[in-house]
C-alpha cells in the first residue's frame, strides 16, 4: 500500500495552502490560499514554482523551498492533526506499506512526528525530491514500488488529490480516492477523482479499514 501524506495521513492540505500563500505573497505574487489549494494540491513545490514562473516571469529566491518548508512546519506545529482513523488502520495492516508524497522528506517526517504516526511508517518514506518528475507523473509511485519489490499491478494507492490519482493510474496501480480531509467538498471532489479513474472512493479511514478487512 502506498499512502500519500498530506490530506491522507494528516489533515494538512488546507494548512499547507495557507502557509504557501503567505510565502508567495511575501515575494510579490497575487495569490490566495484557495487558489493554491485548487491549482496545486498534490503537486510538489518545485512543480508549483515552475508553473508560476512560466506564468508570471517571477524569479524565486534561492531559498524558496526553505521558506515554504519553515512556514508549513510552523503552522503545522500549532494546528496539524492526524486523519481520523488512520492510526487504527496502520496498526492493523499486515500488508507492506509506505509513504509516497510530493512533500520534502523533512516535511513528511515532521508531519508524521507531530501526529504520532512516524513509528508506524518511518521504514519506507518516499518523496518527490527523489525522482525527476513529481505527480501527476507516475515516477514517484513507480520508484516506491520498485524500492519495495512490488509490481505496480499489485499496488494500492490511497490518494486525495487529482494529481495523485492521475499518477497512480499512470503507474498502473489500483487507486482509492480519499475524501476525508477538511479541505475537501466530498461530492464535487469525488466526482473529479472518479473522472480521473479512481477505482473507489472513501470518506473516512474506518471505511478503508473495513474494506481491507473484509475484502469488499
Amino acid at each position: 500500500m502506498l499512502f500519500d501524506c498530506d490530506g491522507v495521513l494528516v489533515d494538512s492540505e488546507g494548512l499547507s495552502a495557507r502557509s504557501t500563500a503567505v510565502v508567495l505573497q511575501a515575494i510579490g505574487l497575487d495569490i490566495d490560499a484557495p487558489t493554491v489549494l485548487r491549482r496545486f494540491m498534490g503537486t510538489s513545490d518545485k512543480s508549483m514554482c515552475e508553473a508560476l514562473k512560466a506564468e508570471t516571469g517571477i524569479t524565486f529566491p534561492p531559498d524558496i523551498q526553505h521558506r515554504l518548508d519553515e512556514a508549513a512546519l510552523e503552522l503545522s506545529a500549532r494546528e496539524l492533526q492526524a486523519m481520523p482513523g488512520i492510526a487504527r488502520l496502520l496498526e492493523s495492516l499486515t500488508l507492506p506499506r509506505c509513504v509516497a508524497s510530493s512533500s520534502t522528506p523533512e516535511r513528511i517526517q515532521r508531519s508524521l512526528e507531530l501526529t504520532g504516526l512516524w513509528p508506524l511508517l518511518h521504514h519506507y518514506v518516499f518523496s518527490a525530491t527523489m525522482v525527476q518528475n513529481g505527480k501527476p507523473a507516475p515516477d514517484l509511485f513507480l520508484h516506491a514500488a520498485g524500492a519495495m519489490g512490488a509490481t505496480p499491478a499489485r499496488c494500492l494507492v490511497i490518494e486525495d488529490s487529482t494529481a495523485g490519482v492521475r499518477a497512480g493510474k499512470a503507474a498502473g496501480m489500483t487507486v482509492w480516492g480519499f475524501l476525508g480531509g477538511t479541505h475537501v467538498e466530498p461530492a464535487a471532489h469525488g466526482a473529479k477523482l472518479q473522472d480521473l479513474g479512481a477505482d473507489r472512493l472513501f470518506g473516512h479511514m474506518d471505511e478503508v479499514h473495513q474494506a481491507l478487512s473484509t475484502g469488499q
